[in-house]
């Protein structure tokens, strides 16, 4: 059998030691009472892949595949040459059930290592070591745990955090005010978000959960533990141990890679806020200096140009320089794949008149796909929401507004709702929902601050 190695940033001194440990792994499997599922796998050609939709593993944004776990994975199959099969799991106990099943070979999401574990499954892979830890504002934070009793602490009922927080609290004698917000469609990153609007004090969540929050939110504190470490890894069957053997070899030799550590970086390290300076000139009566391109772009779609100035400050704060942190670029923060739908390449998806150009046409496609929203007025609303998050999330979120008992013809406290139940595994789990997790409140705050500060051109600016 013949297998064919993708190179794509890794070294080809790496390359060849995977194939030197492919090859004495291929050699020793006859003496194994099971196949040597590495073989199958390259045979295929397919890697099947099993994870939990969510912040750190899986998402959709903009309708490509994102999430760190995903990534990591998705560098490992690329050095095989191996296509990626994701399949998504409901919860945890279901990833291990399907991969016993044999529907996936490998589970890449962070199984707790414990003895339950241990006697189910190999454990291989990057080694995560998380614990729960106190979130909280860093003006004049807590210390210590024990500086809890006294105080309010606000977690999701029925969640891992309720359970430690009781524990915690029988462990300092009692005294923390345990909080619950009456809200069904609250998760954790609700709460953070609360704490850094100042409407709660103090809430739990895993330490890797944190570390990512704490880059869209600045005035976080998330250093104070609140449990013992937590080790984990991905997982793969009992008798897999050719296919362990080459990932823990995979992970020893790329894990710390510059190109690793630059994704790691881009999740958990890497600002997602932008700063707040606009450049509006009363005097001049113009928004930025690229209002003539707002102005010839827009009537392709029969826009206020100031709308598409407006979603165009959100965006990038009129820089053309800007790089997200998921890879958009331009003034109008194109992703590469769309740009390059629409006619854009590496060369020209930051020149200013091209990606506005671009964005416009991606807009008419999302507004023809939404033939279903009867109002003028109301549409303008779930297409900015689409350019935001993707059309597939606003699908879903229409899906869940009509399940739920909302208005699914209206944005406003209506399907702006059911785009933050996407937050939420009860929801994003559901049999309506096609694409999964999606940290909805982001893109609700971004249709909100767009349609604001369009009104403020309005009332400032002559069209």
């Amino acid at each position: 059998m013949k297998h064919t190695y993708i190179i794509h940033t890794i070294a080809c001194a790496a390359i060849v030691a995977l194939c030197a440990m492919m090859c004495a792994c291929g050699n020793n499997h006859h003496s194994n009472q099971h196949p040597n599922e590495l073989d199958s796998i390259m045979a295929r050609g397919e890697l099947r892949v099993l994870t939990l939709s969510g912040s750190t593993s899986y998402f959709y944004y903009k309708g490509e595949e994102r999430g760190y776990e995903y990534e990591v994975i998705k560098r490992l199959a690329d050095d095989y040459g191996l296509t990626l099969n994701i399949i998504v799991a409901p919860n945890v106990t279901r990833l291990t059930e399907m991969l016993n099943d044999s529907i996936g070979d490998i589970i890449a999401y962070d199984i707790p290592i414990t003895g339950n574990t241990i006697d189910d499954v190999i454990h291989c892979g990057p080694e995560n070591i998380t614990e729960q830890v106190v979130i909280q504002r860093n003006n004049n934070p807590i210390a210590d745990v024990a500086e809890l009793v006294g105080r309010d602490v606000y977690v999701v009922r029925g969640s891992k955090y309720e359970a430690r927080l009781i524990n915690l609290n029988n462990e300092l004698g009692g005294g923390i005010n345990i909080q619950y917000i009456d809200r069904d469609t609250l998760v954790t990153e609700d709460l953070i978000e609360m704490v850094s609007q100042r409407i709660i004090d103090f809430t739990l969540a895993d330490s890797n959960l944190a570390r990512i929050n704490n880059t869209y939110y600045h005035n976080l504190d998330i250093y104070v533990k609140a449990s013992f470490a937590q080790r984990s890894q991905w997982a793969v069957r009992k008798h897999s141990t050719h296919l362990a053997q080459a990932i823990n070899e995979w992970t020893a030799s790329h894990y710390k890679s510059p190109e690793i550590e630059a994704i790691r970086k881009r999740y958990f390290d890497a600002s997602k806020h932008m700063g707040d300076n606009t450049i509006l000139s009363l005097a001049e009566g113009r928004i930025s200096p690229f209002d003539d391109i707002f102005k010839r772009e827009a009537k392709a779609i029969q826009w206020d140009w100031r709308l598409l100035a407006s979603m165009a400050y959100h965006e990038s704060r009129f820089d053309s320089t800007v790089v997200s942190w998921m890879g958009a670029r331009g003034i109008m923060q194109l992703m590469p794949k769309t740009a390059e739908i629409f006619g854009l390449g590496p060369d020209s998806i930051a020149m200013t008149g091209p990606n506005v150009r671009a964005a416009v046409q991606a807009l008419q496609v999302i507004e023809q796909s939404l033939v279903s929203i009867e109002s003028p007025e109301e549409k303008i609303m779930f297409v900015i929401a689409a350019y935001n998050s993707g059309l597939g999330h606003v699908f879903d979120a229409i899906a869940l507004a009509k399940k739920y008992g909302k208005d699914p013809q209206t944005w406003y406290n209506e399907v702006e709702e059911a785009m933050c139940m996407k937050a939420n595994p009860e929801y994003y789990n559901d049999e309506v929902c096609r694409f999964g997790y999606f940290r909805g409140r982001q893109t609700t705050t971004y249709v909100r601050d767009v349609m604001t500060l369009y009104n403020h051109y309005c009332e400032k600016i002559p069209q």
